[in-house]
């Protein structure tokens, strides 16, 4: 929403070209952005601008029209389909991180099977799962139908295995290429470095671990060819 207050509207397309043109940026990651605020004009800025990251965050939380509603989001399943579609044909290889909510008020069984047949056709390249809790003081905590642990636990697993298999499959496809590893520092035990790519938010997404004969510094920029895999970590050698 930023520019809101300011201008009326939504600027952050603009502040985001204004950040591009700084010589010293390197990599530019918008995080947290609700599925209904992604424009064309924000997607046309993340695709033609070289130092925003071809990333997106998007917390959907569900797939299923009535939890969505429960939840007082703005978004539908045919909605979220579409916009994951735009998105990927209007950014080739971007990275699409969402987070997922299991167990709210009401949820049935229909419900949750639309959440799973939309990770399963959707395979988002990041998911994170949490099973619903219910916190003082809010809406949700007070409703109806609230969901014995057992049935969240489960649910939680479900969508957890589904999505490993994805990340699994996804993470095989990147052996053999080379990416842009940003060193994050060094690993004693293993002896070997680890960084991040422009697909791996810091502290949430996976690492790269990599040898090297030469000794690097943290923040430093190299090029890194993938050999093998550690479920959501990449493992590779300094090219």
């Amino acid at each position: 929403r930023y520019g809101e207050d300011l201008y009326g509207k939504s600027m952050l397309h603009e502040l985001l070209k204004r950040l591009n043109e700084i010589d010293k940026l390197k990599w530019i990651r918008v995080l947290y952005t609700y599925p209904e605020r992604i424009s064309d004009e924000l997607l046309d800025t993340v695709a033609n601008c070289d130092k925003v990251v071809k990333y997106f965050d998007i917390p959907i939380q569900h797939a299923s029209d009535g939890i969505l509603k429960r939840m007082n989001r703005k978004s539908d399943n045919k909605g979220l389909y579409e916009l994951i579609d735009k998105i990927r044909t209007k950014i080739p290889g971007v990275t699409l991180r969402t987070t997922m909510i299991v167990g709210f008020p009401g949820e049935t069984d229909e419900d949750f099977t639309t959440l799973a047949q939309f990770v399963k056709s959707a395979k988002f390249d990041r998911l994170g799962c949490f099973m619903y809790s219910q916190e003082e003081g809010t809406l949700a905590a007070e409703m109806d139908d609230q969901i014995e642990p057992d049935i969240k636990e489960r649910r939680y697993e479900v969508i957890m295995t589904e999505q490993s298999v994805i990340s699994e499959t996804l993470a095989q496809s990147k052996i053999g290429e080379t990416f842009e590893v940003l060193v994050e520092g060094y690993d004693r035990l293993n002896k070997c470095y680890y960084g991040r790519t422009k697909a791996d938010a810091p502290d949430i997404d996976g690492k790269t671990f990599f040898t090297s004969e030469k000794k690097l510094n943290d923040g430093e920029f190299v090029n890194v060819k993938i050999t093998d895999t550690i479920e959501y970590d990449l493992v590779g050698e300094l090219e």
